[in-house]
C-alpha cells in the first residue's frame, strides 16, 4: 500500500460520528463477472499467492523458531523474536497506508515484499540470536506494507460486488498453510535444518509478483483517479504516531515478559506512548463505538482480540487438564480453518449483502459462545472433543466478522482515505491481540495458572479456575462485540 490528491467534499469518515460510503471509482462490471475473470484473473492469483505465502510463513515459523533458539544460545531471547516482528509491522502498517493513499499500493506492495523476503534471508543465515531478531523486525516491516496494500489494492482493482469474494480468497488461503504448514516446518527442520524453513520461501514470492505486479500497475497504481494537486509528502503526525506506538508496543511487551519491578518504568512509558498514538492513529470515536468506520475498526479489534486471547489456551488446557498430546491438541483447532473459510464464503454471497450487519453480530456471539463452552471439558465427564465442535462453530462465526469489517472498511473509506483507514484496521485487530493476551496471561497467573515452559508439557500447577479466568472474560468482550455490530452503519433516515 510527487503525486497528489483531490481535495474531497465529502465528510472526512475520521471527522464525523456518521459515516457516509464513498464513491469509489471501479472497473464497469457485468452480471455473471467473478475475481476470476479475464479482467482479474491474474491479479486475483497473483495476490492470493501472496497472502498463502505469507500463512506458510506465519504457521511455520512457530515450529522451527525453539530450535532456532537453542542453536543461537539464544533461548532468554527467544519471546523478541515475536515481540520484533509485531512491534515493526505497526509502524509498517501506518507507514504502508500514507504511501498507498498518497502514490499508490504498487510500491509499498513491492518493497514490503522485498523486505519481508530480506528478513527470511537474514533470520536464516543469523549466526547470534540479535541477527535472528533482527531479522525478524526487518520481515515485520514488511509483512506491515504488504497486508495494507493488499486491502488498498482490493479497493481500487476490484468493484464493490466483488470484494466480498476476494475477501473470501484471502481467508481460504490459511486454510492449507494452518494443516499443513506446521508439519512441513517440523519435517524440514528435523530432515534439512530449521535455516530452510525460512531460506526456502524467498524463491517462492518471484511467481506472485511476476503475475500480480502487471495488473496491479494497469489497475490501481498511482495516486486516486490520477490526481496530481494536493500534497505529496507524508504526513509527519503520523509517521511520529507510528514510531511511538511502535516503541510503546515493544516497552510494553518488554515489561510484560519480564515481571520485576524494575518493569514498571519501561511499562508505564510504553503505556504513555502508545495511549496517544492509538487515539491519534485509530478514526475519532472508535472508543465509544461511533457509528460508522469507528464502529468497523473497534470490531475488528474486540472480535480478533477476544477469539485470539482465548485459542492461546485451548491447547494448554487439553495437555495439562486433559491429558492429550501437544499434537491432539493442536488438531482439536484443525478444523477451525475450514470453518472460518466457509463463514467467510457465505458473507460473500450477493443475496446477504443486506443483511451483512445482522451476519456480523450473529458471528460474534457464535464466537462468544465457542469461547464460553471451552472450558466446559474442565468437567471430566465432558467429552474432550467438544472443544473441537465448539471451536469450529466459533470460527465460522470469525469467518463472518473479519472478512464484512475488510469489506465494509473499503464501502465507508473514501478512495484517498483507503490505506489510511486500512492501516487502523490491522492496528486495531494487532492491538487488542496483545493487550488481551496481556490481560488473559496476568488473570492465568493470578489464579493459579503455574509457569509455563518452552512446551505445553512442561506446565506445571495450572489450576481449572485460572483457565475459566480466561475464557469467561474473553466471552464476554466477545459478546460485546455483539452490540457494536449493531453499530457499523449509519442509521436510516
Amino acid at each position: 500500500m510527487a503525486l497528489t490528491l483531490t481535495v474531497m467534499t465529502a465528510p472526512n469518515p475520521r471527522d464525523t460520528d456518521v459515516t457516509e460510503p464513498a464513491d469509489v471509482p471501479s472497473p464497469p462490471t457485468v452480471p455473471d463477472e467473478t475475481v476470476l475473470s479475464s479482467p482479474y484473473r491474474a491479479l486475483s492469483i497473483g495476490v492470493v499467492s501472496v497472502v498463502l505465502l505469507i500463512a506458510f510463513e506465519a504457521t511455520a515459523v512457530g515450529t522451527a523458531m525453539p530450535v532456532a533458539a537453542r542453536e543461537l544460545d539464544g533461548v532468554p531471547l527467544y519471546a523478541f523474536a515475536f515481540s520484533g516482528y509485531f512491534t515493526t509491522s505497526l509502524f509498517g502498517m501506518v507507514l504502508s497506508g500514507q504511501w498507498s493513499d498518497r502514490r499508490g499500493p504498487l510500491a509499498p506492495l513491492t518493497w514490503g515484499i522485498a523486505s519481508f523476503a530480506a528478513g527470511l534471508l537474514l533470520a536464516g543465515t543469523a549466526g547470534a540470536m540479535w541477527l535472528f531478531i533482527l531479522g525478524r523486525a526487518v520481515q515485520g516491516l514488511g509483512g506491515g506494507l504488504v497486508i495494507v496494500a493488499l486491502y488498498v489494492i482490493v479497493g481500487r482493482a476490484y468493484p464493490e460486488r466483488l470484494r466480498p469474494a476476494i475477501m473470501a480468497a484471502f481467508a481460504a488461503s490459511w486454510v492449507v498453510p494452518s494443516i499443513v504448514g506446521p508439519l512441513a516446518s517440523g519435517a524440514v527442520t528435523e530432515h534439512i535444518g530449521w535455516r530452510w524453513v525460512f531460506l526456502g520461501i524467498p524463491v517462492l514470492v518471484v511467481f506472485p509478483l511476476a503475475l500480480a505486479l502487471p495488473q496491479i500497475r494497469r489497475l490501481a497504481s498511482g495516486p486516486v483517479n490520477g490526481d496530481a494537486d494536493g500534497p505529496a509528502s507524508f504526513d509527519g503526525r503520523r509517521i511520529r504516531l507510528a514510531l511511538a506506538i511502535s516503541l510503546g508496543a515493544g516497552l510494553l511487551q518488554y515489561a510484560a515478559q519480564d515481571l520485576r519491578w524494575a518493569s514498571l518504568p519501561p511499562g508505564a512509558l510504553g503505556v504513555a506512548l502508545l495511549v496517544p498514538a492509538v487515539l491519534g492513529l485509530l478514526p475519532r470515536g472508535t472508543y465509544r463505538a461511533a457509528r460508522g468506520l469507528p464502529s468497523v475498526v473497534l470490531l475488528r479489534g474486540v472480535a480478533a482480540g477476544s477469539f485470539i486471547a482465548a485459542e492461546s489456551f485451548v491447547p494448554l488446557m487439553l495437555v495439562t487438564q486433559r491429558g492429550l498430546s501437544p499434537t491432539l491438541a493442536g488438531f482439536s483447532l484443525a478444523a477451525g480453518g475450514g470453518t472460518w473459510a466457509l463463514g467467510s464464503w457465505f458473507q460473500s454471497r450477493p443475496r446477504l449483502e443486506p443483511y451483512r450487519e445482522r451476519l456480523m453480530a450473529l458471528g460474534m456471539v457464535l464466537v462468544a459462545a465457542a469461547i464460553a463452552a471451552a472450558p466446559s471439558v474442565l468437567i471430566e465427564a465432558v467429552p474432550a472433543w467438544t472443544v473441537a465442535v465448539a471451536w469450529a462453530f466459533g470460527c465460522f462465526g470469525m469467518g463472518l466478522v473479519i472478512s464484512s469489517t475488510s469489506v465494509l472498511l473499503l464501502q465507508l473509506s473514501a478512495p484517498e482515505e483507503a490505506g489510511t483507514n486500512s492501516a487502523a484496521l490491522q492496528i486495531s485487530d494487532g492491538l487488542s491481540n496483545v493487550l488481551l493476551l496481556a490481560a488473559g496471561g496476568a488473570a492465568f497467573a493470578a489464579l493459579g495458572g503455574g509457569t509455563a515452559g518452552h512446551a505445553a508439557t512442561e506446565t506445571t500447577g495450572s489450576h481449572p479456575a485460572a483457565f475459566v479466568a480466561v475464557f469467561l472474560p474473553m466471552a464476554a468482550v466477545a459478546l460485546a462485540g455483539a452490540w457494536v455490530a449493531t453499530r457499523v452503519r449509519m442509521k436510516s433516515t
